[in-house]
């Protein structure tokens, strides 16, 4: 496998393509597409945004390898934008609760892809009611997710670090008792929301 300096995002170029999003769709996830992961996990920028820690490479992969993509209650997608990598969409269960998480390089933040990223992959992922946790700092992040009709249902603190809890209801009383509820149990602990779009 290439090492990560030869799969490293070409911002020069990027940042020179129109705003236009027609080209941004989702893929299945290849392998070689984890060393792009990895640089974006690494991001000084989105580290501080998603307040997550970056992983060394080797737990990366192996997170990836065996959490992520072997996981069959796992849908995950490479956000492509023409032929490069520009980020994923994952979703996964935690107990009873269905989260959702993305990741963009810092090349495709502010310009619309991944509010395109997230509507493609709400389409496939139909399972209401979602949520997603977002470091409440990381306003980028919250308002893509309000976008696509997330909406607040309480605080968690993941360590000293306060998240917004977040849902995409099925109905507006099932956001109500579920606010309540997370309140109560904390749930929704370690997620991880990359850059915002």
């Amino acid at each position: 496998m290439p090492g990560s300096a030869a799969l490293s995002v070409a911002p020069a170029r990027l940042l020179d393509m129109s705003d236009d999003t027609a080209d941004v769709r989702l893929r299945d996830v290849h392998d070689s597409d984890l060393e792009t992961f990895l640089v974006h996990e690494h991001d000084p920028e989105a580290v501080w945004r998603s307040r997550f820690p970056p992983r060394p490479r080797d737990a990366f992969m192996k997170h990836w390898r065996t959490r992520v993509l072997g996981d069959e209650n796992c849908l995950v997608r490479t956000v492509m934008v023409g032929d490069d990598v520009a980020g994923s969409v994952v979703s996964w269960w935690d107990g009873d609760r269905r989260f959702l998480g993305y990741w963009l390089g810092r090349p495709y933040w502010g310009r619309g892809i991944g509010t395109r990223a997230l509507a493609l992959f709400l389409e496939l992922d139909r399972t209401r009611p979602l949520y997603a946790d977002p470091f409440h700092a990381n306003t980028a992040s919250v308002r893509l997710l309000e976008r696509h009709g997330f909406r607040h249902a309480g605080t968690l603190h993941h360590g000293d670090d306060e998240h917004v809890l977040l849902v995409l209801p099925e109905t507006d009383a099932e956001t109500e008792t579920d606010a309540e509820t997370d309140a109560e149990t904390g749930a929704g602990q370690e997620r991880k929301i990359g850059g915002g779009d």
